[in-house]
């Protein structure tokens, strides 16, 4: 039996340490709506390093995954113009689910089950570690945000709006 500190794995840290990355894990109290402000809170670090994944969908409803700080939301109308869409808006929770694999309050970019474009917001980038979802609620890993787009292919955009 697993010690309860541990926790199991899931398609993102299977996809991780099968690619070799290291990482960190970080287990929280998970709080209905409480989102990356309250991860950051519990585990006593800056939203601005928390990054959430977001699942949006184009004009033509395909799905793509935005990173982005937990302390910022995503301008979708630059969003858009940056990846040459007509509009960008974030999927119904349900359609998020089924695009992801995962829960929307547990989403990672990291083993997804479609394969989706990945756009990350630049700043995010020159952090020197920045902590991510593992694929379950109340669960991130922190890792070096390079493994974005060295792993995912991630592109960097410019959309990230004050909270």
């Amino acid at each position: 039996m697993a010690k309860k500190d541990h926790v199991s794995e899931t398609p993102a840290t299977a996809l991780l340490r099968a690619s070799k990355v290291a990482f960190t894990e970080h287990p929280y109290e998970y709080l209905e709506h409480g989102g990356a402000q309250h991860s950051a809170q519990v585990l006593g670090v800056d939203p601005f390093m928390v990054v959430k994944t977001l699942v949006m969908q184009d004009e033509k409803a395909r799905p793509l995954l935005v990173l982005m700080h937990g302390n910022r939301k995503v301008s979708t109308r630059n969003l858009a113009r940056q990846i040459g869409a007509k509009s960008v808006e974030p999927c119904k929770p349900e359609v998020a689910n089924r695009h992801s694999g995962y829960l929307v309050g547990g989403t990672s970019p990291f083993g997804t089950r479609k394969q989706m474009p990945v756009y990350i917001e630049q700043a995010i980038l020159s952090l020197p570690k920045i902590l991510i979802n593992g694929g379950r609620r109340g669960y991130l890993v922190g890792l070096d945000p390079q493994v974005c787009v060295q792993l995912l292919g991630a592109q960097p955009v410019n959309c990230a709006l004050e909270e």
